[in-house]
């Protein structure tokens, strides 16, 4: 479950798992073209498109996630989609399947680390590597679909299931050695020993926060493994980054993810400095809000970047973040007495201190009450 390095090598990890998985998928496919079946004919597995229809609309896919990245798009998908002539056959479309791949493959390849584009789950966007995932994630479903309908076997590589999973299904809790079923089962087209059935499901691209110097990037499974094991997370960190601290919190996101309690939007969070990239520390939640609508917050930063406010203002960021929620009504942080930047960072961000003992100080951070706010809903 190892994090990318950052730079070009981490752009061209991604791209080959795109090209692994369009690959095997144009394999199979050809193979079911050989066998002379007509796929207008034939439904791909539990879906209401024809064979055809379905490989026509991962194509499609490819192409846009493409589009969005190549071109930028933040507020809306780009207004274009891929059409087939009239007289495209099943052959046909599996060679603009794999045209479409290499395009995602390029376009992944050549798109900076910190470029973000449309999507619209959950969060309004993903980066590089979320559409790489998304479009991965595409061709291995379909492709089993397809392969269902056409009653063939169809099973892609373990490693390239859960490269998708600790990436865009961060929700859901792994299946020993089983990453295929589990990804199956996430999406509603097979059985887990234990688990109810999915009837409903969307996957789950990273949440970005920004602030005016800051933007505050929330850290996958994957990149969590990476970070906790002494890696970089996939991030371009300032020099002494990251600190010990990040990496423990990091540890704590890759436990939550195999107990099936992690939830992406109450996990880490890495501060990035808009200036050039780089990576100055981590902040976030040691879990979901509480029953009493309670979230713990904790931070620390690489030595390098303290002194520069970077901590105040991620603070605020995230707290204005949470705090806008409805299932927050407070935040709280434990700070040891003998930290003192700690102790006027969440001074500075707003918190008060209730309480203290011998070694902490206890310090939280009110909402304002629910009937009071004002909603301008844009859905």
């Amino acid at each position: 479950m190892g994090g990318d390095m950052g730079g070009d090598m981490a752009a061209d990890q991604m791209a080959d798992r795109v090209t692994e998985a369009v690959a095997g998928s144009v394999a199979v496919l050809r193979a079911a073209v050989a066998a002379g079946t007509d796929w207008d004919s034939v439904n791909a597995g539990r879906l209401e498109w024809s064979c055809q229809q379905t490989a026509e609309h991962t194509a499609g896919a490819l192409i846009a996630y493409a589009g969005q990245l190549a071109g930028r798009a933040t507020k809306a998908y780009v207004p274009f989609e891929i059409v087939m002539e009239d007289d495209t056959d099943s052959a046909g479309v599996v060679d603009v399947l794999e045209t479409t791949g290499a395009l995602l493959t390029a376009t992944i390849r050549t798109t900076p680390r910190e470029v973000r584009a449309y999507h619209p789950y959950p969060f309004r966007s993903a980066n590089r590597e979320g559409f790489a995932a998304m479009g991965v994630a595409e061709v291995l479903l379909h492709t089993y679909d397809i392969a269902e309908g056409l009653q063939l076997a169809y099973e892609p590589p373990a490693a390239l299931c859960e490269w998708v999973l600790t990436r865009i299904f961060p929700q859901v809790r792994p299946e020993p050695d089983a990453p295929w079923r589990t990804l199956l089962w996430a999406t509603g087209r097979g059985e887990l020993p234990g688990r109810d059935p999915v009837t409903e499901w969307r996957w789950s691209n990273n949440l970005v926060i920004e602030s005016e110097r800051l933007t505050l990037q929330g850290v996958t499974p994957a990149a969590a493994a990476d970070l906790s094991a002494g890696g970089t997370g996939g991030f371009e960190w300032i020099e002494g980054g990251p600190f010990e601290g990040t990496r423990d919190a990091a540890g704590m996101v890759v436990k939550a993810y195999e107990g099936g309690v992690h939830r992406p939007e109450w996990g880490m969070f890495v501060l990035v400095r808009r200036e050039d990239g780089r990576a100055v520390g981590g902040m976030g939640f040691h879990g979901v809000p509480d029953e009493e609508d309670r979230a713990e917050v904790g931070y620390d930063l690489a030595e390098n970047a303290r002194g520069h406010g970077y901590a105040t203002e991620a603070l605020r960021a995230l707290s204005a973040w949470a705090l806008a929620r409805d299932d927050v009504k407070l935040l709280f942080a434990a700070i040891d007495r003998a930290n003192t930047p700690s102790l006027g960072v969440i001074s500075r961000a707003g918190f008060k201190r209730v309480s203290e003992d011998v070694e902490q100080y206890a310090y939280e951070l009110h909402g304002m009450d629910r009937s009071l706010r004002l909603y301008a809903r844009t859905d």
